[in-house]
């Protein structure tokens, strides 16, 4: 019994090492732009925190990825809006103004953060913008800024990272090995990790 105890506490500890491991930030205290990149489902979190950072005026604009995924049905549009739909919507909710909110498409053949990061790249420098900032899940948070960082040698832009509190929908890091979405954001984060790794 004692030894399950024990196996259980390291367990504990173990997945709340993981799950903060994964937590990054790189500070930027103004940004030309803020550029949340798409998630899907996560765009609720990554949307409040970019309109908050926004409203503290961080920045005087706010990028949208759209990855061309479409969300549940609503009653009130009888569609399945695009979830760039909806994260416009909650930056408008959340007050800031439409005018203020660009939409970028990604390629078609764009899949995963790299394509995006190389989007807002080119978007970055055909604008003319000297310094992003980006907002992204908490567990996303280290493989997307090591993918940024990458794409974006070179070009004169600088880019920071300002990730969203590991709340809800994201589970806490102390606890997300008991939550289906935890297995789905944390212990999925690694073997994506190596493979950027290995393939950018």
């Amino acid at each position: 019994m004692r030894a399950c105890a024990l196996l259980l506490a390291a367990w504990v500890l173990l997945a709340w090492v993981a799950a903060r491991a994964l937590v990054v930030q790189a500070g930027l205290a103004r940004a030309d732009a803020i550029a949340v990149l798409s998630g899907s489902s996560a765009y609720v979190e990554r949307t409040r925190w970019a309109a908050q950072l926004f409203n503290e005026g961080r920045a005087p604009e706010i990028i949208l990825t759209d990855d061309k995924e479409r969300g549940g049905w609503s009653s009130e549009q009888q569609r399945n809006p695009f979830f760039v739909e909806r994260a416009f919507e909650e930056l408008r909710r959340a007050g800031v103004p439409a005018e203020k909110i660009v939409v970028l498409p990604l390629p078609q053949a764009a899949s995963g953060t790299y394509d995006e990061s190389l989007t807002l790249r080119d978007y970055a420098t055909t604008h003319g913008l000297h310094s992003l900032l980006v907002v992204t899940s908490a567990y996303h948070s280290r493989r997307a800024l090591w993918t940024l960082r990458r794409v974006f040698r070179g070009s004169g832009v600088v880019v920071g990272l300002d990730p969203a509190a590991a709340d809800e929908p994201s589970p806490a890091p102390f606890a997300w090995w008991v939550d289906r979405r935890g297995w789905q954001t944390v212990a999925t984060e690694y073997p994506k990790l190596v493979y950027y790794w290995l393939r950018y």
